[in-house]
């Protein structure tokens, strides 16, 4: 009997995990490799090489060492982790709320950073920061709606899914017209041009100093994520089958709201509101292993990685020299996706 059960094939999770992994790594190439200057494999690869080991590079290639190093890969690396942590958190919300529509951006968190983003751009706000300012206005906007929707969505019952989902939307719809004045009261079309770029989502100003804080939300977000995956099987049945289970449902969703909001407060800081990651992502890993919280840890957030890095790529290199909104690309694959998604029978609700 152990002797059969050792050939056993390995779990659907595995599979995909791996599978997904080798993913990760070739479109991570990938999208060093190709943009709007041409440098060749072998060239990008020296300079790794060079930076990793501390190698040198000769001075006729210092130009291409820069784009290669500087530019292309902390935006790749950006990319990987704001798409594994929205996959992650969008299948954190989903669970939280109980609702196959819900994504990210559903309680409103990103409306507030796109106000203060948008203050930050039009009219110089917090303009002593520098080049922080965007992300500590988006992240001051993200968390100000976080206080907000919580003190309104909370109750003696704790933070209720219907509640927790209206109030977010309400709020959101509230940040959103507040950036629509922003942007009405510019005194210069091309800020506001600016701000709408934004606003769909961007990773053309990624710098190495973000890729350490974001790479430890994403990190510590998925990690709490990994931990509670037994806890999320039970709270997505329900607040009774989780007291049943000794689970306190408004407590543990206070936890996943603060983790939630985190997250998505700090990968909107960085690079906008990209559309459709949180969203799509978490059930397409339902279609490949099953709706078991412990299975789509392991690939959700290596599938969300694939997915924005490959977005990215396409942002940056469909028209050159011009770049495309990263939150377009994702639309443009998001919303056909997730209508075949939607013709498939259980598919929207986590079911087998």
């Amino acid at each position: 009997m152990r002797a059969l059960e050792s050939h056993r094939p390995p779990p659907a999770a595995l599979i995909a995990g791996l599978a997904l992994a080798f993913a990760v790594v070739s479109v991570l190439a990938l999208a060093l490799a190709l943009g709007t200057a041409h440098i060749p494999w072998r060239a990008t690869v020296g300079f790794l090489w060079a930076e990793l080991t501390g190698g040198t590079v000769a001075a006729a290639d210092t130009a291409n060492y820069r784009i290669v190093i500087e530019s292309r890969l902390p935006r790749v690396l950006l990319a990987a982790l704001v798409g594994a942590g929205l996959s992650g958190v969008g299948l954190l919300v989903q669970a939280m709320v109980r609702n196959a529509l819900a994504d990210p951006y559903v309680l409103g968190i990103s409306s507030g950073a796109s106000v203060g983003a948008t203050a930050v751009v039009l009219f110089g706000v917090f303009g002593a920061l520098g080049i922080y300012a965007l992300s500590t206005a988006a992240f001051a906007g993200a968390l100000g709606a976080t206080v907000l929707v919580y003190l309104m969505a909370r109750s003696a019952a704790g933070l209720v899914p219907l509640r927790l989902v209206l109030t977010g939307t309400a709020v959101g719809y509230g940040f959103s017209a507040a950036t629509t004045v922003l942007v009405f009261l510019a005194p210069h079309g091309d800020a506001a041009r600016s701000v709408m770029f934004w606003l769909l989502g961007s990773l053309a100003g990624a710098t190495w100093q973000m890729v350490p804080l974001v790479a430890v939300v994403a990190v510590l977000g998925l990690a709490v994520l990994a931990v509670c995956a037994r806890q999320l099987n039970a709270l997505a049945m329900g607040d009774e089958v989780s007291a049943a289970l000794g689970l306190s449902a408004s407590r543990f969703r206070l936890l996943l709201f603060v983790v939630s909001a985190a997250m998505t407060g700090c990968f909107v800081a960085v690079c906008g509101a990209v559309g459709f990651v949180g969203l799509v992502v978490p059930h397409v890993a339902r279609l490949l292993v099953g709706a078991d919280h412990r299975r789509l840890i392991a690939v959700t957030p290596l599938l969300g990685a694939v997915f924005l890095v490959s977005a990215d790529l396409l942002a940056r290199t469909l028209i050159p020299p011009q770049e495309l909104p990263l939150g377009a690309i994702t639309a443009a694959v998001g919303v056909p996706v997730f209508v075949l998604l939607m013709r498939r029978r259980g598919a929207l609700m986590g079911q087998d």
